[in-house]
């Protein structure tokens, strides 16, 4: 069972969020907060896997709770809430700790999918997004980080690895490679364990500096 805790101001989307995650098997929502300055109270106090942040709060900002979060709890899988695709934005929210990012105008299936594949080892977030974050991850830690090891990867992880830096999600994953995305997991899971890390984005990062004739990747169009 994956707990869920949300933290949006608008109380109409706020109870609709609550009331669908609790409808949905294998989820449930222990909690919802008006604000940041509720959610550092009762968020630590029920101890869910994810939060779904919304970025603009009254007071403090969701980003702002989210670091405050993450310092508390660091295992805790934040999304970003957010209406509209603001780059600088996500990408502080995501410098901030969280995991990822959806739509407020996102349907149901969106949100869930999301919500699992945060808790798979995933990240939702567009490849520019991905991009930005690993490349300030390599700016801000490349001295104080000993290099990755990326020998001890298998050639299936490392290709895995080559697609992650490019900032490909587990589905594009999938499809290129031709295997499961339970598939493409289990191999992250992995990947993880051998280089230490805890994402997507440090995995990216480590790779890129352990292979720097491979260069960031050049933007590529998405839908």
């Amino acid at each position: 069972m994956t707990k869920v805790a949300i933290v949006e101001d608008n109380a109409t989307l706020r109870e609709y969020l609550a009331q669908f995650i609790g409808d949905t098997p294998g989820l449930r929502c222990v909690c919802t907060c008006g604000s940041a300055e509720e959610a550092i109270v009762k968020i630590p106090a029920e101890v869910p896997h994810v939060v779904l942040m919304d970025i603009h709060l009254p007071g403090e900002s969701g980003i702002a709770c989210t670091a405050r979060l993450r310092q508390k709890m660091p295992e805790l899988q934040i999304i970003m809430l957010t209406v509209y695709k603001d780059i600088k934005m996500i990408f502080q929210a995501l410098k901030a700790g969280a995991c990822g990012y959806v739509l407020k105008r996102a349907d149901e299936k969106e949100i869930i999918d999301a919500i699992a594949e945060v808790r798979a080892g995933g990240a939702p977030m567009t490849s520019e997004i991905a991009r930005m974050v690993v490349r300030s991850f390599m700016e801000t830690s490349a001295e104080s980080e000993p290099e990755a090891d990326t020998a001890q990867l298998s050639a299936r992880e490392l290709e895995i690895l080559a697609l992650i830096a490019e900032g490909c999600p587990n589905k594009e994953i999938a499809s290129r490679l031709h295997i499961s995305n339970g598939t493409v997991r289990t191999h992250l899971m992995h990947i993880y364990e051998k280089l230490h890390v805890r994402c997507r984005t440090e995995a990216a990062a480590k790779y890129l500096r352990s292979n720097p004739a491979s260069g960031l990747p050049r933007p590529t169009a998405k839908p």
